[in-house]
């Protein structure tokens, strides 16, 4: 074998750009097949054909009716449920699709499904490819030795998303989410010559498989970025080929190293070579700057190429166990996230999990703990662009099987999500812990041991919500209310908080003990259409505990939850997110965007100096004017004369906030229109103005594709908004609106829809671009402005 050479390193480039939003549904679709050969991959995700097996019948896939199948394309959910599920669909589909393919002499050919819920079993051809537990990781096959030459292949899926005893986390009944099922994300036809890279899932190999990039140094005048590629001569003969790795800025190539190597027939092997960057544009939430490293296989029987997407960066913690990211310490602000969709559960394109990411980061969030379970590859893609560190989990809530398989599964899904993910720049930490659990000390060991061997070095952490073995602690705010226990010497996250301690009085473990709720009013759990005094409820329960957390020596915080979410056990929705299950903002996102710094600012995402008035200012307002701002100082008008002005400072009720909300005192409701407006060293910085709304004259309708073009096959909500004769919206919750489109948009479920505050929201899968859709309520009207 010879040396690798380096062949040379480029010093640094120009200032990162923001990604145009044209290119945004082409990235994503590439990075979701991760580790595919971009060149040699088939897209497999158009006319599959589909049955669902209600009732539960036991049949095969040949035994279903010619004329039961329907026409669906990838990704796809198996039922359509109503926005409040109160029976969410459990049972067994079947899907499958023919397709041609044709391999060169010395090709291989692997099958590779991004994830199917819940337990799949695939055949090709007849032949049973084999059974894959668990819904929310990628799976491949081999099936170089069954596709038909130039003729029809048929691949035919089964799955099943019933509770299941190894795969866990719990049954439905008792599950506060749920496991939607169907073939939900994609599936590829990868063809790669005989001596390829290898897909890592399907190689199963520890620390190993496809391309694996780590940062032994990163600074700001040098860095190494380290490749380990594992290579695989499937030819009956050796071969000797070229490992070239080519690192790229901003189509710039920077550094480059490349190695010759000669493999006997049928051998694997891991080529290893460090690449040196000059001046390195590092990557961290302020400035998340990304790589494109090319990864290259080339000689006699090869040709493959991976691109992988990085960011260079070095986490660690100080003596205090505070994070530090590149030498620079950073504290965290974050939230949960549940990935459904209403009605199509995790059956999301990768715009919608774009447009999620971009709602995150917006209301002022740079961490996401990724609940309970992985989370799509286009979603982690989007994090890496935006500037999110994410923590990805494992699945587990509250249940524990004794039965070894159980154990393996949990093990084996810790090493899966590992090696799907550990590119990602935004990763964080991995949660291979099952949430709110009582795990054996020598599982809780296992899984803490798993984390570093699949992935070695300094740059992995495990993070678990048990005090033993785990990196990092993480424990729940509600689950620190009376605990008389130290915490442990290291570093900490607090998990949860803001929604269980102000729901439930125990504020503990006990979750199915009813008995003890708080008053409604006093809950987090509050929807949009429940009006300003619900929603400043929330948004004063959330300052209050995301204040104390400042309490504890924790680097980061997650709020639960980002979105409403269905609970699929109860007939209602989790209602604690800050932001509707339709992606619209309660009063909560509103301060949490407040708590950003103000010097931080983004042409995608916003940011910078900014004000908010929490209140619609209708008859039915409080006088008491709630103001949320990240300036020094902010004054509030009314119809044009000054409150009050006020400064932006702790207080006793918030002693810790440094942007704690304003309140003012307007002495009465006059209708007209609320001012706010926000001073930094005395210069004015933002404004916000509301003003009260008079009678609705008709429906403004708009796509809300946030900036993000929506696509064909793409998931966009669309909006009616309720507005006077002035353009103010008309804060009215209940108002039915009515839907109707042409076939460039095709409305899920329903084109019924009641406003909340104002806005009703129905979902549409885009069919074709620029398609027609129009609202009406009663004689109120509105319809989508020509483009």
């Amino acid at each position: 074998m010879k040396p690798f050479r380096t062949l040379h390193s480029a010093p640094r480039g120009l200032a990162r750009t923001a990604l145009a939003p044209a290119l945004i549904s082409t990235l994503l679709s590439a990075l979701a097949l991760a580790g595919a050969a971009q060149a040699a991959t088939a897209s497999l995700n158009e006319s599959w054909q589909f049955h669902r097996a209600d009732g539960k019948q036991a049949i095969t896939a040949d035994k279903v009716p010619a004329g039961a199948w329907s026409t669906v394309d990838l990704p796809h959910a198996a039922h359509i449920e109503p926005r409040v599920p109160t029976a969410p669909w459990q049972g067994t589909v079947f899907y499958k699709k023919t397709f041609d393919a044709a391999l060169k002499p010395g090709e291989r050919a692997i099958l590779r499904f991004e994830a199917v819920m819940n337990v799949a079993d695939v055949w090709l051809n007849g032949k049973h490819l084999g059974q894959h537990l668990g819904g929310y990781l990628p799976f491949a096959f081999d099936v170089t030795g069954l596709l038909k030459a130039g003729g029809k292949n048929e691949v035919i899926v089964r799955a099943n998303n019933e509770d299941n005893a190894i795969t866990g986390p719990k049954p439905l009944k008792d599950l506060d989410y749920i496991q939607h099922g169907g073939m939900y994300r994609g599936v590829s036809l990868i063809t790669k010559p005989a001596v390829h890279i290898t897909d890592e899932m399907l190689a199963a190999t520890p620390a190993g498989g496809g391309v694996f990039v780590t940062f032994p140094r990163a600074g700001k005048e040098k860095a190494t970025v380290q490749v380990k590629t594992e290579v695989a001569n499937t030819a009956k003969v050796a071969r000797t080929v070229t490992v070239r790795n080519t690192l790229a800025w901003q189509g710039r190539e920077v550094a480059r190293a490349e190695q010759q190597v000669t493999l006997k027939a049928g051998e694997r092997r891991h080529v290893t070579m460090p690449l040196d960057v000059a001046q390195p544009q590092l990557w961290s939430p302020q400035a998340p700057n990304l790589h494109v490293l090319d990864t290259a296989v080339v000689g006699e029987g090869a040709g493959d190429s991976v691109q992988t997407r990085i960011g260079i960066r070095r986490l660690s913690f100080d003596n205090q166990h505070k994070l530090v990211l590149n030498g620079e310490p950073l504290q965290l602000r974050g939230v949960n996230r549940h990935q459904e969709y209403p009605h199509v559960g995790y059956a999301l394109s990768p715009q919608a999990e774009y447009r999620d990411a971009l709602l995150v980061k917006k209301y002022g969030f740079d961490y996401i703990r990724l609940s309970h379970y992985p989370q799509s590859p286009a979603f982690m893609a989007a994090a890496d662009e935006l500037g999110l560190l994410v923590i990805p989990g494992v699945p587990g809530w509250q249940y524990f099987n004794k039965d070894p398989a159980f154990s393996r599964q949990v093990i084996k899904t810790c090493e899966d999500m590992i090696r799907r993910n550990r590119n990602h720049a935004s990763v964080l930490a991995w949660e291979c812990s099952l949430n709110e659990t009582d795990m054996p000390d020598a599982f809780v060991d296992t899984l803490h041991k798993t984390v570093h061997t699949e992935y070695p070095g300094d740059q992995a952490f495990s993070v678990g919500w048990l005090p033993r073995s785990y990196d990092i602690y993480m424990q729940a705010r509600q689950h620190r209310i009376g605990d008389k226990h130290p915490l442990p010497k290291k570093p900490l996250i607090v998990s949860e908080y803001g929604d269980w301690e102000y729901y439930a009085m125990n504020a503990g473990f006990n979750q199915g003990a009813w008995s003890d709720l708080k008053p409604a009013d006093r809950s987090s759990r509050q929807l949009l259409s429940q009006g300003e005094k619900h929603l400043l409820q929330q948004a004063a329960n959330v300052a209050e505990a995301h204040d104390d957390n400042f309490t504890t020596p924790a680097f980061a915080d997650g709020y639960w939850v980002m979105f409403d979410y269905a609970r699929g056990y109860a007939p209602d929705l989790e209602a604690s997110g800050v932001v509707s299950i339709d992606r619209l903002p309660k009063f909560a996102a509103e301060f949490f965007r407040s708590q950003r710094s103000p010097e931080q600012a983004n042409a995608q995402w916003g940011g910078g100096p900014m004000v908010f008035i929490a209140s619609y200012w209708t008859p039915e307002s409080s006088p008491r004017v709630r103001v949320f701002t990240n300036a020094g100082e902010v004054e509030l008008r009314l119809n044009g004369k000054v409150v009050a002005r006020k400064k932006a400072a702790p207080s006793s009720t918030h002693p810790r906030l440094k942007h704690p909300p304003v309140e003012f005192d307007t002495g009465g409701f006059q209708p007209g229109e609320l001012v706010a407006v926000a001073y930094t060293g005395g210069k004015v910085v933002a404004e916000h103005k509301v003003r009260t709304p008079g009678e609705a004259v008709k429906l403004d309708v708009a796509l809300d594709d946030m900036g993000v073009p929506p696509a064909v096959g793409d998931l966009v909500f669309a909006r009616a908004r309720l507005v006077d004769a002035n353009g103010t919206t008309v804060p009215r919750s209940g108002e039915a609106v009515t839907f109707t489109a042409d076939p460039g948009y095709e409305v899920i479920h329903s084109p019924q829809a009641s406003t909340e505050a104002g806005i009703a929201s129905v979902l549409v899968k885009v069919r074709q671009p620029n398609g027609t859709l129009a609202a009406a309520a009663g004689k109120l009207q509105g319809a989508l402005a020509p483009k």
